[in-house]
């Protein structure tokens, strides 16, 4: 996450020892921002003495920086290498990276302009311009403008997202039409991001314009942009194969292979740093690059400014843009990442200003996301300064503040169909208090360190070292809602349901794993001390098989776990392996772990049956019982996060 530097230093609020209401100290208004003027002489030496240090400590390969002012590129530099092993320096002019997520805009922009010409409602159902169907959710369907604001309602899917194989990814309208992804919201009401929500958009210009999706991207954006080195097709064009950068984990790693992503229309592109100047420059110059309109100037307008409010004051979703405001300046724009490739792109509205910086390795313990961040509002903070004065609210209304924040939060953007679901357990917000009864949440700053955060009005804290804010809604007295600058427009966190709350869960589950795996490990060694002795198991037979079922229960089910943690760590690990060649081995576990969930627990309550019935000894008895509820609780465990269910759509 991103840490800024050089706030002014807060005076908290002394509350004296006496029956005098406490008052808060005078506070010093801040001293006036020093303004450095934007040129390019001055932003090309910034850049060269930040940018080669950072990628140097963070092992990153290669980058891209462009900022574009009044219509005309001002700056673009390449650092680092493209090709680590060649020595090939990064050209902002000729060398390919691939955007991600950024590539969205394009396609929202392909949108906007069949809206343009009454070829797409954004408030209609969209269905009408499909050859398949999206049922509603709550009586409701799905619009454009639900799309465009990742409000449609849609679970997340990762099948097919990406890969290094071509040909185990499926044309991306065959992957929208083979697994329509769970409604799992009601459209408009909760953002979730969804890369399925874009490639479908994608598929309705290709429906409504009669070209498909990379003849009309080519015709209609990339050539009157003048983009001529970029590219939605997979794989590239011949002619841009020599240009494009090599992808790394870590700058002094081996490359990795190019990566085809499976929602093309949601971030396939490849492009160069001075392509996307192009491309900034007509959406800060009401949809023209020189005399070529891509977008009439309402239409622009339109995408920049149709805001969707869920949580004020945070960040928002534009009509495909999203707000990412600093220093009380208007800024959209958007994130991408593949796995190597890591991109953020933002317009400066009112001043006419884009910067676009791109990244081609995540580097050393993911030093990028902090980087990509950081140089942003670096950037933001010496060209457009703002006077931000940080006023805390009282300390004791605070303090009943962050206690009704505590407890876990579960990401909108999530899965609940599928065993990825398993990734809320794991990933649950879990927010609390510090020992001064300041708020407490999982998202370190750029040193590795707790953010501070700072109160400045009712349930909205601000990081005392960073722009950063996070905001929770309260309804009927209680905290519902929560979000936080960078992912407040397409993602929020409720609280999740009693029985898949990870505080409860979580030690549950492991006191249970405990037990099961203390019998496992217990009854081949009893076996052998009785051998050594010469001493029988003193049981009847109907008990003994009780007994010996229930230690082959704990172990089946101990390696039905062992089993999906391992696939876990596959699927969450590496996003290029979730596809087809995978599903056997996901129809194997399906299979073997409801066997040991629901045959395991059948078992454990035959043996605590058969145990109390036969009146043994008080310590036999509570054992079982404790199978019995580990058992029970794995099982809990494995239907409420989908462990338990059948199919390869995930």
């Amino acid at each position: 996450m991103r840490l800024r530097p050089a706030f002014v230093a807060l005076v908290l609020a002394f509350t004296p020892a006496s029956p005098l209401p406490a008052q808060r100290p005078v506070q010093s208004p801040p001293p006036a921002p020093t303004v450095t003027a934007l040129t390019a002489s001055d932003v090309n030496a910034w850049l060269d003495g930040y940018m080669p240090y950072a990628l140097k400590t963070g092992d990153i390969a290669g980058a891209v920086v462009v900022i574009v002012k009044d219509g005309k590129i001002l700056a673009e530099r390449g650092y680092g290498y493209s090709d680590v092993t060649k020595r090939i320096p990064v050209d902002p002019a000729l060398t390919l990276f691939r955007p991600g997520s950024v590539s969205k805009l394009l396609t929202w922009t392909a949108v906007m302009q069949q809206v343009e010409q009454g070829k797409i409602d954004l408030d209609a159902d969209i269905n009408r311009y499909l050859d398949f169907k999206i049922p509603p959710r709550e009586g409701k369907p799905v619009t454009m403008r639900n799309l465009m604001t990742h409000t449609g309602g849609f679970e997340d899917h990762a099948k097919y997202i990406l890969s290094a194989d071509s040909a185990m990814i499926p044309p991306y309208d065959a992957i929208l039409k083979k697994s329509v992804p769970n409604r799992i919201f009601a459209p408009g009401t909760t953002p979730a991001y969804s890369n399925y929500g874009a490639s479908l958009a994608g598929y309705i210009v290709q429906r409504v314009s009669g070209e498909s999706f990379y003849d009309y991207i080519d015709h209609h954006i990339l050539e009157p942009l003048d983009m001529k080195h970029s590219s939605f097709r997979q794989p590239l064009p011949l002619a841009l194969r020599p240009l494009m950068s090599k992808a790394y984990k870590l700058g002094s790693g081996k490359p990795l292979g190019y990566e085809f992503i499976g929602p093309a229309p949601a971030g396939s592109m490849a492009s160069t740093g001075e392509d996307m100047g192009h491309f900034m420059i007509a959406h800060l110059q009401n949809g023209a690059y020189e005399g070529r309109q891509i977008l009439k100037p309402e239409t622009a307008e339109m995408m920049h400014n149709s805001p969707l409010t869920i949580l004020p004051p945070l960040d928002r979703m534009e009509l495909g843009f999203f707000e990412t405001n600093v220093n009380g300046r208007e800024i959209i724009g958007h994130l991408g990442d593949t796995q190597s490739f890591h991109t953020s792109l933002h317009l400066f509205l009112k001043e006419g200003v884009g910067f676009y910086a791109s990244f081609n390795s995540p580097g050393k313990a993911g030093a990028v996301g902090a980087l990509r961040g950081a140089v942003f509002e670096d950037f933001a903070d010496r060209y457009f300064p703002g006077t931000e004065n940080i006023a805390p609210i009282d300390p004791k209304t605070s303090a009943e503040h962050v206690k009704a924040m505590a407890g876990r939060w579960d990401a909108s953007r999530r899965t609940e169909s599928s065993f990825l679901s398993i990734a809320s357990l794991l990933g649950q917000l879990k927010i609390g208090a510090t020992p001064d009864g300041s708020l407490l949440v999982p998202l370190p700053g750029l040193n590795g360190a707790p953010r501070q955060w700072i109160e400045t009005a009712p349930y909205v804290w601000r990081d005392k070292d960073s722009h950063m804010r996070l905001a929770a809604k309260v309804v009927d007295g209680k905290v519902s809602r929560l979000s936080f600058d960078e992912v407040s427009p397409f993602t929020v966190y409720d609280r999740p349901p009693w029985y898949k709350n990870a505080g409860l869960l979580v030690p549950l589950l492991l006191a249970s794993l405990s037990a099961l795996l203390i019998t496992a490990l217990l009854w081949p060694v009893r076996a052998l001390v009785r051998r050594n002795y010469g001493a029988a198991l003193a049981l009847e037979p109907r008990a003994l098989r009780a007994y010996r079922f229930s230690r082959i229960a704990a172990i089946a089910i101990l390696a039905a776990l062992t089993a999906w943690a391992l696939w876990l760590t596959i699927a969450l690990g590496d996003l290029g392996n979730l596809t087809d060649r995978l599903d056997p081995m996901l129809w194997f576990l399906e299979i073997f772990g409801a066997v040991a969930f629901v045959g395991g627990t059948a078992v454990m309550l035959w043996n605590l049956w058969t145990v109390w019935t036969d009146k043994r000894s008080w310590q036999a008895r509570v054992w079982t019982v404790v199978l019995a509820l580990s058992s029970i609780i794995v099982l809990w465990t494995a239907l409420a996060f989908q462990l338990i269910t059948f199919g390869t759509h995930y």
